[in-house]
Formats: structure tokens, sequence, C-alpha cells
């Protein structure tokens, strides 16, 4: 009868493996060299994690910090927003979640998997269509919640979640926030009177 996993030990190695892909990216990760910077064996990675997307799967799921966890614990803890001001409010967090220099550290990890996801559709796709779809999802629900009419709330959500994801990289490359986080408010200032209208 085969052993069962050790729980522990799995996630012990999913936290080392998740502070390696974040100092080293993705590019040219493969299981051998990366289970001797961890001093185990790619036997043993095989065994907890099955294949080498599927790990960088979990590694991503991993991130405690990631803004969608954060947003969705503040949307339980306070309720959703009642009106546009409580909209405005909720996607300016939104964004300084995104932007937090804690979080920085892990961007061109998303980045890498972002590319290879367009690249190679097979290996890291779903992790980012799934991404994707749970953030237009939220902010979808959000302005349906205040009345926004399904079409509109649905085309709102996919040019927010679009924004956000696009006006991330230019920074990655030149460090200026704040001309991203403008940009980001030009957008909100342009979409908000709409929300306004529904009520």
């Amino acid at each position: 009868m085969p052993r069962s996993p050790d729980l522990a030990k799995r996630r012990e190695l999913l936290d080392r493996v998740h502070a390696y892909v974040i100092r080293n990216g993705l590019s040219g990760l493969s299981l051998r060299p990366l289970a001797r910077a961890l001093g185990t064996s790619d036997r043993m990675l095989l065994y907890y994690f099955g294949t080498k997307e599927r790990l960088v799967t979990e590694v991503l799921a991993l991130d405690e910090d990631r803004p969608l966890l954060r947003v969705r614990d503040r949307l339980e803890s306070t309720g959703p927003p009642e009106d546009a001001a409580g909209v405005r409010c909720l996607m300016e967090e939104v964004w300084q979640h995104f932007t937090a220099p804690g979080l920085r550290a892990a961007f061109p990890l998303y980045l890498e998997v972002m590319a290879d996801s367009l690249l190679h559709p097979d290996r890291y796709g779903p992790v980012m269509r799934d991404t994707i779809g749970q953030w237009t999802d939220l902010l979808a629900s959000v302005l349906l919640g205040i009345g926004v009419p399904a079409d509109r709330a649905r085309s709102h959500a996919v040019l927010l979640t679009g924004a956000i994801f696009g006006l991330l990289m230019a920074p990655m490359a030149d460090a200026r926030w704040d001309r991203a986080t403008t940009a980001y408010r030009d957008l909100l200032d342009s979409l908000e009177p709409a929300w306004r209208s529904v009520r």
C-alpha cells in the first residue's frame, strides 16, 4: 500500500519553492537544479507535486498577500459597496494592494507566467485564465451590487481588470509608479459617472 504524502513536508517544500522562484524566476526552471538548490531530489518534487506546472500553480496560489485574497477579505469583513463612492474607494484600494512595495518582488514572476501562458497555453494558460476570470467576476459582482446593468458591469469589470494588469508592466521597467497611478485614477474618473447614474 503506497504511503500517504507527508503534508507538513509538502508545505515546507512549497514554501521553499515559493522563495526560490520569487528570487530566480521561471526562466529555464527545471526540476533537477531546483531540487538541488532545495537539498532534495527531483523525484521527491514529482512525488509531492506531480509536474513542474502543477508545482508552479500551487506556488502562485500559496501567496497569501495576493490582492485578490485581500480584497475578498475586505468585502467579507465590511460588506460590498453600497454606492458609486464606495465602489470608487474599493477600486482605489485594489490599486494600492497591487502596487504595495512588498508585493513588487513577485511581479516579475507573475509577468513570466503571463508571457508563458501566451507562448505555451498548455503550461500556465489555465492559471492566468483563472486569475483574470476571478478578478472580472469579483469586480462585476461589485458593480451589479450597486445597480449597474449586467452588460455594463461586465464590460467595466473587463476594462478595469485589463487596465490593472496592463498598467503594472511599464513601472516594472521605468519605476514610474506615479504615472501608472495617475492613469488608473483617470480611468476611474471616466467610469465613475456611469456608476453614479444608476441610482
